[in-house]
């Protein structure tokens, strides 16, 4: 009997949605942590699958004669899914390029991660900017 209460559980549990699948889209404006920069994020590509975000703000001091020249590119770059919630692709921040992984862990948060030759990463946060 308990085997059975046990199998029940586990069936239930894997039938449950995840709170993963219950995050609201990733399409908005988003802030970077800095507070410097904001981007519109998109779903992209032919699918609708991929992931775009196009440098629409700076400011706080990054609007700089060297940013400006940035301003509606993009950050993001058809990265396309590759899980719930998860992209992969090329990111571009202010002439640099680099290969990351993004990452949507909340409604309202997004994790940018980067590296650059596969040895300096950096993870950068974006929030939903209402």
């Amino acid at each position: 009997m308990k085997r059975f209460i046990a199998l029940a559980a586990l069936a239930a549990l894997s039938l449950a949605p995840t709170r993963a699948a219950e995050l609201a889209s990733p399409e908005g404006v988003w802030e970077i942590e800095m507070r410097d920069s904001r981007y519109s994020v998109e779903m992209c590509g032919e699918d609708g699958e991929a992931l775009c975000g196009t440098l629409i703000w700076l400011g706080n001091g990054a609007d700089t004669p060297e940013n400006l020249p940035y301003l509606n590119t993009l950050l993001i770059d058809h990265a396309p899914r590759i899980g719930q919630n998860q992209w992969k692709g090329t990111l571009r921040l202010f002439g640099q390029t680099a290969t990351g992984t993004i990452t949507q862990t909340s409604d309202d948060q997004i994790s940018l991660e980067g590296c650059f030759l596969l040895v300096f990463c950096r993870t950068y946060q974006m929030y939903r900017y209402e």
